[in-house]
């Protein structure tokens, strides 16, 4: 039988997508004489890329037109297969919908992504995978909750305007056109534990990075405050289960994607998984460890945040799992952990792009060859 290779990396963000990764991986093994088969498997945790690993899975793209996250038509991808769909928020209204000079951390909505749900229902869709990750918005996930019938009004009764801003207006929220969404389940799959407020929240932590200022963090802040309030007392008056306080607001994961993880836990009733353990359960990961020799997995940077569930620590644990275990080396942009962090999270050796080509430039312009050389260093030192 010929020796397997599995080549599970996430993305390298802004250079190479994750499928690109494995591919010049595969090239660099052939081109240092492993004549095995170099299994590609290419990973996301819930942001982006997370649709084109489903699909690498079997999954089938289907692409609807939904409202971006300015409003503006966009073209998005989810997968589907067997009754479950996998939907990419970042398809909808994800911070690459928008130029580096046109970002909206006010004003972006989260409309999309409730379009996307509904598009899969119409489908024939009964379980929902929603990947986090990746957005523009800070709104609390009210646009998605728009998108499914709900009304969020001003103390005038006016409509709300979209965006995290204008949620210190509202005033009122009618859920009595809300869709059924009873025979549906819903996974959420995020890499973030975060509440949905405080200085661990969506705004202060993740508003900054899609253009924020200090004083926007502090009205985004009002508006998802206010928008708790009223979101909660609302459901819980409309399901009468008295649920109420803060049990939502303060779930880990509650403020990932701008906090679009508290609406899922409140309004669709959502359970969260981390994002990589969903996706390595869709690619049937432990059986493609069977008979492997080695994994090899990456992102564009090994560091601190790896360590908190990101895609390479939960493909090297699982590897790790196996029976009988698989060693897991990595390649990646840059990495800034030892290798005593890289043993602990189950990494035995790490190949950054720095090694080969110091400079930031450079390296990221010329991340695709420099990966194939790093995979043949890989090769000359595990497939020997």
């Amino acid at each position: 039988m010929a020796e397997r290779v599995l080549i599970a990396p996430d993305k390298f963000k802004g250079s190479l997508s994750a499928g690109e990764v494995a591919d010049r991986v595969a090239c660099g093994l052939a081109r240092a004489g492993f004549a095995g088969d170099a299994v590609r498997l290419p990973v996301a945790d819930g942001g982006d890329g997370t649709v084109d690993a489903a699909v690498t899975a079997g999954y089938q793209r289907i692409v609807a037109g939904v409202s971006g996250p300015v409003g503006r038509p966009v073209a998005a991808a989810f997968g589907l297969l067997d009754g479950t769909a996998v939907i990419e928020a970042a398809q909808a209204c994800g911070l690459s919908r928008l130029g580096a000079g046109s970002l909206a951390p006010l004003t972006a909505s989260s409309f999309g992504v409730g379009e996307l749900i509904l598009a899969a229902i119409g489908i024939g869709a009964t379980r929902i995978v929603l990947g986090l990750g990746g957005v523009a918005t800070t709104d609390g996930g009210a646009g998605l909750v728009q998108a499914l019938g709900a009304r969020l009004a001003d103390g005038r009764g006016r409509e709300l305007a979209p965006g995290g801003a204008a949620l210190a207006r509202l005033a009122a929220l009618d859920l009595s056109r809300m869709s059924d969404l009873s025979g549906v389940e819903f996974l959420v799959a995020s890499d973030v534990d975060n509440p949905l407020l405080g200085p661990s929240g969506a705004a202060a932590v993740y508003a900054p990075q899609k253009g924020a200022s200090a004083a926007d963090v502090k009205l985004l802040e009002a508006g998802l405050a206010r928008w708790a309030d009223v979101a909660e007392a609302a459901e819980a008056a409309e399901a009468a289960c008295g649920r109420g306080g803060n049990a939502a607001r303060d779930a880990p994961g509650a403020g990932a994607a701008g906090g679009l993880g508290f609406a899922a836990l409140l309004f669709l009733r959502a359970r969260l998984r981390p994002g990589i353990a969903l996706l390595l359960d869709m690619l049937s990961f432990g059986r493609q460890l069977d008979g492997a020799r080695l994994v090899i997995t990456g992102e564009g940077a090994l560091d601190a945040q790896t360590l908190r569930g990101k895609a390479p620590v939960g493909v090297a644990r699982a590897a790790a799992a196996h029976d009988p275990p698989v060693p897991a080396v990595a390649v990646a942009g840059v990495c800034t952990l030892s290798a005593a962090q890289l043993a602990a999270a189950g990494i035995a050796a790490a190949y950054p792009l720095t090694a080969i080509e110091p400079d930031a430039g450079r390296s990221m312009a010329n991340a695709g060859p420099l990966v194939e050389r790093l995979a043949e260093h890989i090769a000359a030192d595990w497939l020997r």
